[in-house]
């Protein structure tokens, strides 16, 4: 005679689990909130019964035991469109859940542009919804880095803030020197009137990106000659025709995305120059977007992922209160292609 084994008519409980697998109810608790205090022979057994029983955690009750949510926030300063969009966007996601697969942490997503948007963003991040925030194009005028640090939740920030808060941890490319590197390498290549299309200056990579610019033509004595886009493409075709328009003779330009060099691109060709016998152009971030332009763009490789990852890994410290405020900084190179 064989005992069949039935699933409860309701959702199963700690308790069922416990019975199924031979353990007391604490083990089980143990378990499902991931303690080491457990031998493997139990947790093995815990684990069959879960399976067999389809029990899933009651993430409330857990909460008032464990004070965590298992939920981290992805605040992007954006609109959708860009979000969605903008290889950049893609990247960084990618980077973060391959950091969090291993985790049981479950991330969500939110868009702040409007004032509509980001009233419901700062209502929910609080220590009742989420364990820590991750923040994105963080602009210098944005208050939620101070209200999280007054709300006590763990954060970190994608790109280095324009007003650098040393109580708070970040993770940025090295786009100072990346920026320095990719017009040094034109000014070396022969080019004598090299300009830029810089990003947003309350954006700490906007900055940036030109100071590395002015630091390059400052050393060889070459006059600046700046136009400022917001890092989408159409942003790069109108700055470049700003630039024609006061510099028709310029023979280089560094641009500070890949998008707005797309743009730029589009601009010269309209305007019947050549990349890169008349015009050489160089963009930032190695995105696929270089390698679809004609010619494909040399760029300043930037890696994205690597900097969702690092998020990640300093968000988890400053969760398990383990590590003081860090900063990390990644390293960027010239990828060489046609277009300089």
């Amino acid at each position: 005679m064989t005992t069949q084994r039935t699933r409860s008519a309701g959702r199963p409980t700690l308790d069922e689990v416990a019975a199924l697998a031979g353990v007391g109810r604490g083990t089980v608790s143990r378990v499902v909130n991931g303690s080491p205090q457990v031998s493997p022979e139990a947790r093995s057994a815990v684990q069959e019964a879960i399976k067999e029983l389809g029990y899933v955690p009651n993430r409330a009750a857990r909460a008032l035991v464990t004070q965590r949510t298992d939920s981290v926030a992805l605040v992007v300063s954006e609109s959708q469109e860009r979000v969605f969009t903008e290889p950049f966007f893609a990247g960084i996601v990618r980077g973060i859940s391959s950091a969090l697969a291993d985790t049981s942490l479950q991330l969500w997503l939110a868009m702040a542009q409007t004032h509509g948007e980001r009233q419901r963003i700062e209502n929910h991040l609080t220590s009742q919804h989420v364990d820590g925030v991750l923040l994105v194009m963080l602009h210098e005028s944005d208050p939620l880095p101070q209200l999280l640090r007054q709300r006590g939740l763990p954060t970190v920030l994608g790109g280095r803030p324009v007003n650098v808060d040393p109580q708070i941890s970040y993770v940025d490319m090295d786009n100072v020197n990346g920026a320095r590197a990719a017009v040094e390498y034109l000014l070396a290549s022969g080019r004598k009137r090299v300009a830029t299309i810089a990003g947003p200056q309350d954006l700490g990579v906007g900055v940036d990106r030109l100071v590395g610019y002015r630091a390059a033509v400052q050393n060889a004595a070459v006059e600046p000659l700046i136009e400022f886009g917001d890092f989408s493409e159409y942003s790069g075709v109108d700055a470049m025709r700003r630039l024609l328009a006061r510099r028709p003779d310029l023979d280089a330009v560094f641009v500070a995305s890949d998008l707005m060099a797309a743009g730029a691109v589009r601009a010269l060709r309209d305007n019947g120059r050549r990349i890169p016998e008349d015009v050489a152009v160089i963009g930032f971030e190695d995105s696929p977007v270089a390698r679809q332009t004609d010619p494909p763009l040399t760029t300043v490789y930037q890696p994205v992922e690597d900097m969702g990852r690092h998020m990640v890994r300093l968000l988890l410290s400053r969760i398990r209160g383990e590590d003081q405020p860090t900063h990390v900084l990644l390293d960027t190179h010239l990828v060489h292609r046609n277009s300089a």
